[in-house]
């Protein structure tokens, strides 16, 4: 084989090892940065993506708990730079933050787990929004709830428009159980993943 041919078979091994040579160079710096930036305390929002039976959820949570859950139909780009906007712009992608969120949820939609342990970060919902999500807590897997119950447990039965705008605007859905809520005529009423993966969720919640 001459100078040229070897040259040509070559050539693009070098030029794949060095892009990933480069490529693990940058996944080793990203994981020092990390690791630098929990040591230092100046990680305030940790961020990573699973796959799951409903699309792609965006997770992120604060040294408090959980506090975001994002469908793909949010934009999960825009939910991030939200979270930079409205808690810190120090948003880092940090799975090991989020390992045990991610394995409860994925452990849920295998339909081995009925309830989180995960701590949540409640701070993007306030005054009443934010009493609407703690009465969510309190429904039960496979169990439903009105948005009338829901506005009177959460202290003002005739805010039940504002029960269910607190419901469709949950930061943590899933966990927090937004979809159990339904309308007072049985139909599901509105969520922020949709109509149909509220169905998803609750038909799983029934076959369990």
């Amino acid at each position: 084989m001459n100078t040229t041919e070897d040259n040509r078979v070559k050539g693009p091994d070098i030029v794949d090892r060095l892009f990933y040579d480069d490529s693990a160079a940058q996944e080793r710096l990203h994981d020092r940065l990390v690791a630098a930036a929990e040591a230092e305390g100046i990680l305030d929002v940790a961020y990573r993506s699973i796959d799951t039976p409903v699309g792609s959820l965006l997770l992120a949570a604060t040294d408090q708990g959980l506090v975001r859950v994002a469908y793909a139909s949010e934009d999960h780009d825009s939910v991030l730079a939200t979270l930079a906007h409205s808690i810190s712009p120090r948003v880092l992608n940090a799975p090991a933050r989020l390992d045990a969120a991610a394995r409860e949820i994925d452990e849920y939609f295998a339909g081995g787990r009925v309830a989180f342990e995960v701590p949540l970060d409640l701070r993007l919902s306030r005054g009443f929004r934010r009493e609407v999500l703690l009465q969510l807590l309190g429904i039960g897997y496979g169990k439903t709830a009105t948005y009338a119950w829901v506005a009177a447990a959460a202290g003002n039965p005739k805010a039940v428009r504002a029960a269910g705008s607190a419901c469709a605007t949950n930061p943590i859905p899933v966990v927090v159980p937004c979809h159990r809520v339904v309308r007072s005529d049985g139909t599901i009423g509105r969520y922020a993943g949709g109509s149909d993966i509220k169905k998803i969720l609750l038909t799983l919640e029934a076959s369990a």
